[in-house]
């Protein structure tokens, strides 16, 4: 994880940018999960409608992984996660939501930094090394896209990853 996190962070990250079906690929995603979430009993709804996205597919998909898994990992038993896809003109939206623990306010800030952990109980043999949403951040700001978050303890969290459609688009 380390070794992946420098390599996105040096300049050594190389985007293989191809046209593909972002709803597509999230649905795939979405049902390699799916035996994770029945285990927790966690519905997850996928929402959108096909969008065409110029960027590297296995960087996008690695930042919706690492959201989805982060959102069953945090959700309670019996709760549900929505995913969507927005188009606008310029961009498109990712959107994660979860029903899960949340994230104290104070504690926002800090969620993209390596290492950071929100539950604090949590260890390298059962919630990773705390570099996955470092990971996710550096692969969006790749694209020249954003991620935003908004969280509420004990109401969930939701994740917002916007991308430029295409090569001319950034929003950086």
């Amino acid at each position: 994880d380390l070794e992946r996190l420098a390599k996105i962070e040096g300049d050594n990250l190389t985007l293989n940018k191809t046209n593909f079906d972002l709803l597509e690929m999230i649905q795939l995603i979405k049902d390699n999960f799916s035996a994770e979430a029945s285990k927790k009993d966690i519905s997850i709804l996928l929402e959108g409608e096909t969008c065409i996205l110029y960027a590297d597919k296995d960087r996008i998909g690695q930042v919706i992984t690492n959201l989805l898994s982060n959102a069953i990992k945090y959700s309670p038993y019996g709760g549900h996660i929505n995913l969507e896809v927005k188009q606008e003109e310029t961009s498109t939206s990712i959107i994660v939501e979860d029903n899960g623990i949340g994230i104290p306010k104070d504690e926002l800030p800090l969620v993209f930094e390596r290492f950071y952990r929100t539950d604090k109980s949590r260890n390298r043999k059962t919630g990773g090394a705390g570099i996955g949403l470092t990971i996710v951040k550096s692969i969006v700001s790749a694209h020249n896209g954003i991620i935003s978050i908004e969280s509420e303890e004990n109401k969930g969290s939701r994740f917002t990853v916007t991308l430029p459609k295409n090569e001319d688009n950034s929003l950086l």
